[in-house]
């Protein structure tokens, strides 16, 4: 449950042997590249290698060429795969354009396919009006204009009688046009006036093709010329069937091996060249060490030096997190907020119990944990939703306090059997909409904060001093002296006020009280000296004095508001229940049928809009009390090159 140990590897060699390396780390698939020239101080004889990427624009290619194909090109690990980057290229490049050609030539058919179906759909249009187009088209003093005219402009045309021109031929009809064909003679000015009354009419001009004979002639042509295209387009596609049989497996192997060229040049773009030799500069996993280096020991001319991360902090190892794979689930939440450094805590184990508690607290009822669980299965299983995997601890978490609270589907009483039977108890162990058990609650919810904070606090000490910052390990108010005034605080009022025993007197107020306010007060000096710095003090005391006051002002308000945030923890337990009652009254209300219908959509409506209201407070609550006290999240992601991953560095 931490950030998994790397180290950083530095590779000299000829370059003669660049290629060799390059695939070697990129077939380890644990190699993180990184910039070399932050690893060396003088860099002025250093000069990028800046090879161009010659498998881009092939695999590019190939891939288009197949998705035209609507051929879905598979990577799988070449293995056995023996033939030279120049003999892969040949072979996807005589492939490419083989299935270039046969994509290209499907394209014409389907092309031809739809010029004829428009064409047939057009023309159609034309039936049944006894038109020869070929007479039409020979007319010398008028010009025939087909399209289509709405009904109810139609009907108006009558309006414009006086004009012998303006007539309109309808062929057919659909609900809301007649379709055909108005004359307008040759003589511009009466032209003009004809073609501007049928616009005015909203006539919509159709261009149709050069038709031969009647429409229907022309149409059984059409219909003949469209069964030759169907069979082309039958014979393109077995050729394409056939081309795919016979290259299928072959072309899978180049293209996965071209693919894997084409992740490997990527790191030589974190390649600089040193007069006849390479340096590359990058990161593995310390496990793999061993693996690595025999590795390397066998490529002659090559030298190559480790250091461990801690070593290298300053420039910022990427960082792999370790945890068992109930915890990872939470991991989805760490990174949305930023990762861990590599000298940082990682806080996903704390995420992963306070989320699930937290979660199964607020939302306690067995029925909807359970739905809750089973929507987040189907998110998981059927869209890979991260969240997903989330929603299920929480719901069975969910179920868990639901059984306690003795809630079913917001029937309360549900389980009275169960406990009567199993624990011999006469009715459910806890009455949420009790008085007693009301004022439990809220001290339950302010104890599990104030328990939060306290292990927030140690978290950032152990963190702080991993980050060698002894300012905030032991002076500041998440550190040491913080963590002695809260704890103080607390123990001293709960003894005083809650248990009766006096313990608040002026040795404990002064020693552990106001002593850890002054230590709070001075924690920027106290760091400097802590850390061995000669200008240890403020350049203005007087400034210094009064930023601090309202600063230490602030933080002692922080301690209240912080504890006071987790009693939403509790409000959510009376909401909870507060609003199932509601929704069995509403149904006590209605009657019959009403009732189960009802409760139904009342379950849903409460569990929707309170999974959501819980999964957004829960967070807030990990994110802004516990977070905020210890967890910088300015980590990168190792991210290591690996053949066939999209999002290589």
């Amino acid at each position: 449950m931490s950030v998994r140990k790397v180290k950083a590897i530095n590779i000299i060699g000829m370059l003669s042997e660049l290629d060799k390396v390059v695939k070697f780390c990129g077939d380890s698939q644990c190699f993180h590249p990184d910039d070399a020239m932050s690893f060396y101080s003088n860099t002025q004889d250093f000069v990028p290698l800046s090879d161009k990427n010659p498998f881009s624009a092939p695999l590019q290619s190939l891939r288009s060429a197949a998705d035209m194909a609507e051929w879905k090109l598979e990577f799988s690990q070449p293995k056995n795969f023996s033939v030279s980057d120049k003999g892969v290229l040949k072979y996807v490049a005589s492939v490419t354009e083989r299935l270039e050609d046969i994509v290209n030539r499907r394209l014409m058919i389907r092309q031809e396919l739809d010029s004829c179906r428009r064409k047939i759909e057009q023309v159609g249009h034309f039936q049944g009006g006894n038109l020869d187009f070929t007479e039409i088209m020979k007319c010398k003093y008028i010009t025939p204009c087909f399209g289509r005219i709405p009904v109810e402009s139609y009907e108006k045309i009558e309006k414009f009688a006086e004009n012998p021109f303006v007539i309109f031929f309808k062929c057919t009809q659909d609900d809301t046009h007649y379709w055909g064909v108005y004359f307008s003679p040759n003589e511009p000015e009466e032209k003009q006036t004809v073609d501007r009354i049928f616009s005015s009419l909203y006539f919509e001009k159709l261009d149709v093709p050069d038709i031969a004979g009647t429409p229907e002639e022309f149409i059984a042509s059409l219909e003949k010329e469209l069964s030759a295209l169907e069979e082309k387009k039958k014979e393109n596609q077995k050729e394409l069937d056939d081309f795919i049989k016979a290259e299928g497996k072959k072309c899978m192997l180049y293209y996965s091996r071209l693919q894997e060229l084409d992740s490997f040049h990527a790191i030589k773009r974190y390649v600089y060249k040193y007069h006849g030799s390479f340096i590359l500069v990058g990161w593995i996993p310390a496990d793999k060490e061993e693996y690595f280096t025999q590795s390397l020991d066998e490529i002659d001319s090559i030298e190559y030096s480790l250091s461990d991360g801690k070593e290298e902090l300053k420039h910022s190892p990427p960082v792999i997190l370790k945890n068992p794979p109930f915890i990872r689930l939470y991991e989805f939440y760490v990174k949305m907020y930023g990762l861990p450094s590599y000298n940082e805590l990682d806080p996903t184990p704390i995420v992963a119990l306070t989320y699930t508690l937290f979660f199964g607290i607020m939302f306690g009822d067995v029925g909807q944990g359970f739905v809750v669980a089973l929507i987040g299965f189907l998110m998981w299983k059927l869209k890979k939703m991260e969240i997903g995997r989330i929603l299920i601890p929480c719901g069975i978490s969910g179920m868990v306090f639901g059984t306690i609270y003795g809630s079913v589907f917001g029937f309360e009483h549900a389980l009275d059997p169960l406990y009567k039977a199993v624990f011999g108890l006469d009715e459910k162990p806890v009455e949420v909409m009790n008085a007693e058990t009301i004022n439990i609650i809220i001290y339950g919810s302010v104890a599990i904060g104030i328990v939060t904070i306290v292990i927030s606090m140690l978290m950032n000490i152990v963190s702080s001093i991993k980050r060698r910052d002894p300012e905030s390990a032991f002076f500041g108010p998440n550190g040491l002296a913080g963590f002695v005034f809260y704890v103080s605080l607390v123990a001293g009022l709960v003894c005083q006020m809650l248990l009766g025993i006096e313990i608040m007197n002026i040795f404990y107020i002064l020693g552990l009280i106001v002593l850890p306010l002054i230590v709070m007060f001075m924690r920027e000096p106290f760091g400097r000296l802590a850390e061995g710095k000669k200008k240890w003090q403020p350049e203005k005391w007087g400034d210094y004095c009064t930023q601090s006051f309202f600063e230490l002002f602030e933080m002692c308000l922080s301690y209240v508001t912080n504890t006071m945030s987790f009693l939403r923890i509790g409000a959510y337990i009376l909401v909870h229940a507060g609003m199932m009652l509601v929704v069995f009254t509403l149904a006590d209300m209605i009657g019959g049928v009403g009732y189960y219908i009802m409760i139904v959509a009342g379950n849903g409506i409460v569990m929707a809009l309170e999974a959501l209201l819980v999964a957004i407070q829960v967070l807030r609550l990990d994110y802004y009390e516990v977070f905020s006290r210890f967890y910088i999240g300015e980590g990168r992601v190792f991210n290591p090159v690996v053949a066939g991953e999209k999002d290589n560095i």
